[in-house]
């Protein structure tokens, strides 16, 4: 790819960088080896050239959250206006919380968190980028598989709160939150008005009433149990990822933004996410088949969600299951790391 970058690179707020320029804006010089192992990537795939004519692909550096923050946005629109439409330029939504992004043909947004249904079709998703589980974490590439039994076995370890309490206050917070975005009194595009510890807790409650669902749930009064020393932090993760590894299934389900990261989590790990679909935007829509790796609920059929998993489970064997694991794996090593997603991305695009 060559590419060129439309304005300054601030790497000291490295969270809202465009994530296909992080590899290359570190302080230190990284080998290929250490590229590939961190990003999927190698230093020849990414070229960065000085004039917009010789460049594939256009490229600002800093997401809207960054320029609408410090008042920026009216300079990027002047930046963009100057491009030949002819050329893709790319750039990024970063957070929980979108916010107002102005329309242009050949813009591209670039984001995680929003509801499809409501998003411009130049909105595209992108994956959570995180590091490989199976070598950080477990020290190893191969995959470990678990027997199989007739009762499908569902983990979940996170957040979750059924209190009524919390409800009213987490819900009390969006409707401020989307106050001050009809006042334009923030940035920030609206939320939806949803309780996400308390939707989580319903989805967790319904799998615990059924007698055909083994459920292997660890469920934290506080997000990663209040961690706070490395230690804390190390055994939780630890938790988080046994949990994972040591059940076929997880539930995947929104947080504060409309998007799992442990929906990439459970891939990598070569699990098959139970995927709570809440009008989210998944990457690579028109090339990836995502029913084909995850059992798929959508949110009005949460009542139904003992049948609907126990239906994918009974109508593959054992083996068929493994295939589905390996293939997971193989898919987020190949098209949800940061190099695989924007290779494929463009091979798909261009």
């Amino acid at each position: 790819m060559k590419v060129y970058i439309l304005n300054k690179v601030e790497s000291k707020y490295r969270q809202h960088i465009f994530p296909l320029l992080k590899p290359f804006v570190k302080k230190t010089n990284l080998s290929n080896q250490n590229l590939h192992d961190l990003y999927h990537i190698n230093k020849e795939d990414v070229t960065i050239v000085n004039q917009i004519k010789e460049a594939e692909i256009l490229i600002l550096p800093m997401s809207w959250n960054f320029y609408k923050k410090n008042k920026l946005t009216n300079h990027i629109v002047r930046i963009i206006k100057t491009v030949p439409v002819s050329k893709k330029i790319w750039s990024y939504s970063w957070g929980d919380y979108g916010v107002i992004i102005p329309y242009f043909s050949n813009l591209v947004v670039f984001r995680q968190s929003g509801n499809r249904s409501k998003l411009p079709a130049n909105h595209i998703g992108i994956p959570s980028f995180i590091s490989d589980p199976l070598k950080d974490i477990f020290q190893t590439q191969e995959l470990s598989f678990n027997s199989y039994g007739s009762k499908p076995v569902i983990g979940f370890c996170g957040h979750t709160n059924s209190s009524k309490l919390k409800r009213i206050k987490e819900n009390s917070k969006n409707v401020l939150h989307n106050t001050k975005s009809f006042f334009y009194l923030h940035d920030h595009a609206p939320t939806t008005l949803q309780s996400t510890t308390y939707f989580r807790s319903k989805v967790l409650t319904k799998i615990k009433s059924s007698k055909h669902l083994e459920d292997r749930f660890i469920e934290r009064k506080k997000y990663r149990a209040g961690a706070t020393t490395p230690e804390e932090r190390q055994k939780t993760t630890l938790e988080f990822y046994n949990n994972i590894k040591n059940t076929d299934y997880t539930v995947c389900v929104r947080g504060t933004g409309n998007f799992s990261v442990r929906f990439y989590e459970t891939l990598a790990m070569g699990r098959i996410p139970v995927f709570i679909n809440t009008d989210c935007l998944l990457p690579l829509e028109d090339t990836i088949d995502w029913k084909k790796h995850v059992v798929w609920v959508e949110e009005n059929e949460i009542k139904d969600i003992e049948k609907i998993v126990l239906q994918f489970h009974n109508s593959h064997t054992l083996e068929e299951l493994k295939k589905i694991q390996q293939s997971n794996r193989k898919l987020w090593e190949e098209q949800l790391t940061l190099g695989g997603f924007f290779k494929t991305y463009v091979k798909k695009n261009t």
